[in-house]
């Protein structure tokens, strides 16, 4: 098992420090996004808005305008959940805001639903100019934070509280909107996003010995969303298949959906797997086990579906 990705965003966010114009900001979880380390070495650019996460956000907006790269950071659940003010002070004003949502869907674990954002992908990409990233692992993490630096636009980066399998190699360069074919594969594509992308790998190889052939496409930007990578899996495969550690209305399965449905001539069928229920309690393992986001669950909901179809 790999890291966690707020782990590497934590080192990402210290190298990238160096540049003057990044600013970080955190609603009383330094130590939970992993910004303490640059708290210590620029202590000057860095700013504790307390448990205040609305304010946070107007702050890092008037940051933006003044020609900053202010990067606010909390848990996902919090920083969505003032979407107003990220609508208005950040999408609506341009505003070259980076908002960073740890501790992201029901691998958080035992801290429970309260916790846990299943919903903050669909919020976000309902914003015509917010980029939404959504990273597979720490070496994808890190890549997309140097991009950032220079990206413009808002932006908002999804990250997990626990470790991730290692999906991508160190000579990986990521590329805003561009899908990663991480498996070749004949019968089914899965495209999967964030956390569960290291399961849906081990879960093609539970295919494979199934004799079902499996590819594994990473979709680490949902907006903009490849959508060519989207149409060429549904042309070139009997079914496609969507994972995410989120709800599957309005994130990464939503979005499929709705090219899929934009376009004539793509008659592959679509099967979701994510959540349709508010999360609980538990281990990210017990969790991912009971709502089928392991490997397991993954290979056993993907063969039913493909059986259905036969």
């Amino acid at each position: 098992m790999g890291a966690a990705t707020r782990d590497a965003f934590g080192t990402a966010i210290t190298r990238v420090g160096e540049d003057p114009r990044i600013v970080v900001l955190t609603g009383d979880l330094r130590d939970s996004t992993r910004t303490e380390d640059f708290a210590e070495k620029f202590p000057d650019r860095f700013v504790e808005c307390g448990i205040a996460e609305s304010n946070m956000v107007g702050v890092a907006s008037g940051l933006a305008l003044s020609g900053k790269v202010p990067w606010a950071c909390s848990f996902s659940c919090f920083v969505a959940g003032r979407f107003e003010t990220v609508r208005l002070s950040v999408a609506y004003q341009e505003a070259n805001v980076r908002i960073v949502g740890t501790h992201s869907g029901i691998g958080v674990g035992e801290d429970g639903y309260s916790q846990m954002a299943l919903e903050d992908v669909a919020m976000m990409r309902t914003l015509p100019n917010m980029a939404v990233i959504n990273p597979a692992d720490a070496v994808e993490t890190e890549a997309a934070v140097e991009y950032l630096v220079g990206h413009e636009g808002p932006a908002f980066l999804r990250l997990t509280r626990q470790g991730v399998e290692d999906v991508n190699g160190d000579g990986y360069t990521f590329e805003l909107g561009k899908a990663v074919t991480l498996r070749d594969g004949g019968d089914v594509a899965i495209l999967a996003t964030g956390a569960p992308v290291g399961e849906a790998m081990k879960a093609a190889g539970i295919l494979d010995a199934e004799g079902v052939s499996a590819a594994v496409i990473n979709v680490h930007t949902i907006a903009p969303l490849d959508e060519d990578a989207v149409l060429e899996a549904a042309s070139s495969h009997t079914a496609v298949v969507t994972v995410e550690d989120h709800s599957v209305r309005g994130g990464l399965g939503g979005a499929v959906a709705e090219v899929l449905a934009s376009r004539s001539g793509t008659t592959a069928p679509l099967h979701r797997i994510g959540m349709s229920t508010f999360g609980e309690s538990g281990t990210t393992e017990e969790l991912y086990a009971k709502y089928g986001l392991d490997a397991e669950g993954i290979a056993r909901s993907t063969g039913s579906f493909l059986k259905a179809l036969a």
